[in-house]
């Protein structure tokens, strides 16, 4: 018989209503709602990034739907008021399910049901009757000890019948199916009550009741409020410590959906060394922190270091190694500039800091947003740059499937050098994001070094590279400098008088005067210096807007080829130019020049696409680390652990344990006495048959 049922409670005083709402929720199927409402709010939070920044949601998804994932909190599903409410029902509902079924299984879990009639027996599914030799007394002593050997519990009871004394056996085993049912409903309960102990609940509640208020604003942690902070004495709180080596940190940042809270410690964490490896990939391979930890109630120090997956706990408060950081580097940069009338200057900071700078009367800030120390990227693919911790399935797939004989491309990985991020921040509050290299980066298949300057306008956007040649330092002078005579009038008509004198005969006057004039409204375009239907966009577009305007279009291709040959070799002279100038030696007439003065066109056309009048390089840098470590107090750790431990032994118990009766009838007759046998399983497999073939041929031997 199963005492299992999926209805509630049924209160017999009462309205209606309030009968209804109380077999609801102390109902099965109410639990499973609620649990299958869990599991889809944790697919969304496992989807869904949690606790991001608002701008995020609306780059992602649109300005609709990052408002309705705010208003749902579902940036926040694990502290969201309506998850914290379904968690709390779900308690009280497997309680109250574990509390109306508890008396019924205990109840069965005592008794024998030896008072079955004789009729009853024969109508189940496995059933068997014998003639014994021995008296019923006899035979019901032997099953007994025979069962309760085989680890059968049994319990002989004595029936007056007309026709004589007979005797029943009753036997069961496997009742612990049923307290598997008790196991898991209690793991679900305290597994909740973990969730609920260790959540926000806790923190919301001094939110509400404990005159503590969410903060908004930015500025130092020290300038925070008593009022945003919560007491060294909390019971429960989750939240991140950043610490830079050679300082130390006792305030933890807890993370809300509309803000932050901070969490005093009654310790203070102090980063002594920070240790990083990494993988031939870039991958950080190890990372770990050697921290002294200072009481601030006794003055004890405790030094220990933290690993990832290795935390160290001090005082009830676990520290687990998160990430790391950039801890405030030092840094020295170069001001470049890009456009007339800027001076070249030097700037020093710090990440995280910001300097304020003025160019062309406008005000600018520069905040520098990070350092990179070491970028691992694959130069192994057509001499293309590749992120390689990018996860491409696409090309993985294309490397692996197909013909037995194709070949996977070699990686080779190489180290490009320290990079250094910042924002270029105007008056009005609207700011770039810039990424430069700091070393000149070989992009392969003979191409001349470069280097790489980044930038893209809001951070869901990926970096945009200009790649300018670096001079014979490393540098980006010799760019600069050619810049600069591009856009001199006069060294624009030297370097055209060069090329026209290099490539025509002195007594060809007329050619002369019509290369010259060719070259010059060539170089005038490219500068931006000739106007193109009233605009001056300079570049290669601007040579292309003056094919579409004044060539006819059977004519234009041959034209283009001659106005590049006109461009390159007027480039060149103005190159050479330019290096005598600051005291450099010519570049020589060969293959490597015209792949290194090609790649400078391209630069200088594309040059005019870059927002910034000035671009920062890194000169030298102080490397600072910093450590993220999650502090958390979890009181419901205990009970969460519990609750698994609890859920396993349920689950086992349920499906692999059966519960099993068995009744042994034993009648008086005239040759001794005639059992009927009836096994009785909460669930038919073939195990079942088996065995109870083999108590019949163990206790009916004569059957």
């Amino acid at each position: 018989m199963n005492t299992v049922t999926t209805s509630g409670i049924q209160p017999r005083r009462g309205a209606p209503a309030w009968r209804q709402a109380v077999e609801l929720l102390s109902s099965m199927r109410f639990a499973i709602a609620l649990l299958t409402v869990i599991c889809i709010a944790s697919v969304i939070g496992t989807v869904l990034r949690q606790h991001e920044p608002a701008a995020n949601y609306v780059n992602q998804f649109g300005p609709f739907w990052a408002e309705v994932f705010l208003a749902l909190k579902l940036n926040a599903v694990y502290s969201a008021w309506w998850f914290l409410l379904i968690l709390g029902f779900l308690v009280i509902s497997t309680s109250l399910c574990i509390a109306r079924h508890t008396p019924k299984i205990l109840a069965d879990f005592k008794t024998f049901k030896e008072d079955i009639r004789v009729q009853s027996l024969r109508a189940f599914h496995h059933k068997a009757e014998a003639a014994l030799t021995a008296s019923p007394a006899a035979e019901a002593q032997r099953m007994g000890q025979a069962l309760a050997a085989s680890g059968w519990k049994v319990r002989l009871q004595e029936r007056h019948t007309p026709e004589g004394t007979g005797w029943m056996v009753a036997a069961k085993a496997g009742a612990a199916n049923k307290l598997g049912y008790l196991a898991a409903h209690g793991a679900i309960v305290l597994v909740c009550l973990g969730g609920l102990l260790d959540g926000d609940l806790i923190v919301r509640a001094q939110t509400w009741l404990g005159g503590k208020s969410v903060y908004r604003g930015g500025g130092l942690v020290a300038d925070v409020p008593a009022a945003h902070r919560l007491p060294a004495t909390n019971p429960t709180f989750r939240g991140n410590l950043m610490v830079s080596e050679g300082t130390a940190s006792d305030t933890a940042i807890l993370s809300q959906s509309d803000g932050v809270l901070l969490q005093e410690l009654p310790f203070t964490v102090e980063l002594k060394k920070f240790i990083v490896e990494y993988y031939s990939t870039g991958m950080p391979k190890l990372f770990a922190s050697d921290i002294v930890i200072h009481d601030k109630a006794s003055g004890e120090k405790h030094e220990t270091r933290v690993e990832v997956n290795h935390p160290a706990r001090y005082k009830g408060i676990s520290i687990y190694q998160s990430s790391f950081d950039d801890g405030g580097s030092r840094l020295s940069l170069a001001a470049v500039p890009l456009r007339a009338g800027i001076e070249p200057f030097t700037l020093d900071g710090v990440v995280g800091g910001s300097s304020q700078i003025t160019l062309g009367g406008e005000a600018l800030t520069v905040e520098y947003s990070g350092l990179r120390v070491i970028n691992v990227e694959n130069m192994g693919e057509d001499g293309q740059a590749v992120d390689v911790r990018k996860v491409n399935l696409r090309q993985a797939l294309d490397q692996r499937l197909g013909a037995a004989d194709k070949t996977v491309t070699r990686r080779e990985l190489r180290n490009v050098g320290p990079s250094i991020s910042y924002k270029l921040r105007d008056a009005a509050g609207q700011a770039r994001e810039y990424n430069n290299y700091m070393l000149p980066v070989d992009m392969g298949d003979g191409a001349p070094p470069v280097l790489l300057l980044g930038v893209r306008d809001t951070p869901a956007e990926p970096f945009r590279y200009l790649r300018v040649p670096a001079d014979e330092n490393g540098a980006l002078q010799g760019f600069v400098q050619l810049h600069e005579a591009l856009h001199d009038p006069e060294q624009r008509a030297r370097a055209v008088r060069r090329y026209v004198a290099r490539s025509v005969d002195s007594d060809r006057a007329d050619l002369q005067a019509q290369l010259t004039e060719s070259a010059t409204r060539t170089l005038g375009l490219f500068a931006g210096a000739e106007a193109i239907r009233g605009a001056t966009p300079g570049g290669l577009q601007a040579m292309a807007d003056f094919l579409e305007h004044a060539v006819p279009e059977a004519e234009r291709e041959q034209a283009a080829q001659v106005l590049l040959r006109l461009l390159n070799g007027a480039l060149f002279e103005l190159n050479q130019l330019a290096r005598e100038a600051h005291g450099h030696k010519p570049l020589p007439q060969d293959e490597a020049s015209a792949r290194l003065m090609q790649q400078m066109t391209v630069a200088l056309s594309d040059l005019g696409l870059y927002p910034a009048p000035i671009v920062l390089m890194l000169q030298d840098f102080t490397h600072v680390q910093a450590s993220v470590f999650q502090v958390a107090r979890a009181p419901g750790q205990t009970v969460v652990y519990l609750g698994c431990l609890l859920l396993i032994v349920g689950i086992f118990a349920m499906l692999y344990v059966r519960e099993r009766r068995l009744w042994i009838w034993l009648s008086p007759s005239t040759d001794g006495a005639r059992a009927t046998m009836a096994l009785s399983t909460n669930r038919k497999t073939l195990d079942a048959g088996r065995e109870f073939d083999q108590l019949k041929a163990r206790l009916l031997p004569a059957a």
